[in-house]
């Protein structure tokens, strides 16, 4: 094969090569307020980790593991700041959840939350039953009554440890 004919060649397959390679369009553009809606939480999404972490509370404390209860008790306060930051109102509540919870539930979690600094066993399931009283009484405050909450007949976490960790 002549050199020429091997150059023209190669130049035509080049040509079409880069005929088949068009650039993709450039991606459509996000809608214009799509950076400034923040992702909020939903009540539901707030008070299923509320119920995990009650549960859990009551595992560790059960178990004497004082600080995960400490840690859980500190999880629950905070979920109940996110329900009155997030979720304030709620449409169908005669009582505002904003109104509910510090009225409701404050009292009852500071109770636990002494009774797991004393490590006080029997306060503390003294006080862990007057906090799911007041999470029921909340429920039926805010038109939430059908959830009713109850100390843990089982632990639905079985890939977690409750007993307090021993150090060597």
């Amino acid at each position: 094969m002549r050199a020429s004919t091997f150059f023209t060649m190669a130049i035509g397959w080049l040509i079409a090569l880069a005929a088949c390679r068009q650039p993709s369009p450039p991606p459509a553009p996000a809608p214009a307020n799509a950076a400034q809606e923040a992702y909020v939480p939903g009540l539901g999404e707030i008070m299923s980790l509320q119920q995990m972490r009650h549960t859990k509370l009551w595992l560790a404390g059960n178990a004497g593991n004082w600080a995960l209860a400490g840690y859980e008790v500190d999880e629950l306060g905070e979920g109940f700041d996110d329900v009155v930051k997030f979720q304030p109102t709620k449409e169908e509540s005669p009582v505002a959840p904003k109104d509910a919870i510090p009225r409701i539930i404050t009292e009852p979690l500071a109770g636990v939350r002494q009774a797991v600094e004393k490590q006080d066993a029997m306060a503390f399931g003294q006080a862990y039953d007057a906090l799911t009283k007041g999470c029921n009484d909340c429920h039926q405050a805010t038109n939430f009554g059908f959830n009713v909450v109850q100390r843990p007949a089982t632990n639905p976490y079985p890939n977690q440890v409750f007993a307090p960790v021993v150090k060597k």
